[in-house]
């Protein structure tokens, strides 16, 4: 009888820690630095460095970027809930749109998804954008890559940008 509690016991604790294990999530905070030459659709002389503060399910970042035309710095923010939100796109030239976001943890949780719906407002009227991010964290935690598309007037853009964290 003794026996039989203590199989079980062990069964119970194996089982509630791999659950514990599979409902884990990435956790993004730190600060990570582009790698252009492992990036993908990112010119080579653009560098890039993105602060992340996560708290449970939001995440908050300032991206700062070094051009040839110059440097600038966007913050932004998500609440990865599945939730769709009003949004105020960020750009270099500064917030000019509006829009709506939807973030979620992918189904492994060692990443996130957006899907966004934005419109800005240009000298010739608005123009309206979507764009997809994928954020996957590598499993030492040591690595982010993020796919982009982004679709508007112009056609689609895809870029895959590479960070390491420092």
């Amino acid at each position: 009888m003794k026996r039989r509690i203590v199989i079980a016991s062990i069964i119970a604790l194996v089982f509630a820690l791999s659950v514990s294990v599979a409902l884990a999530k990435a956790n993004f905070s730190g600060t990570w630095v582009m790698d252009a030459s492992k990036s993908e659709g990112i010119p080579n002389s653009v560098q890039q460095e993105m602060s992340v503060v996560q708290t449970d399910d939001t995440i908050k970042l300032e991206t700062k970027v070094k051009t040839d035309e110059g440097d600038f710095a966007i913050a932004d923010s998500y609440v990865v809930n599945g939730k769709e939100v009003d949004f105020v796109p960020q750009t270099p030239e500064g917030p000019n749109g509006k829009g709506k976001r939807t973030a979620k943890w992918t189904a492994d949780g060692n990443g996130i998804e957006v899907t966004e719906q934005a419109t800005f407002e240009t000298p010739g009227g608005p123009v309206s954008q979507q764009m997809t991010r994928k954020w996957t964290l590598s499993a030492d935690g040591k690595s982010l890559i993020i796919e982009l598309s982004a679709k508007g007037p112009e056609g689609t853009t895809n870029t895959k940008r590479f960070f390491t964290k420092k």
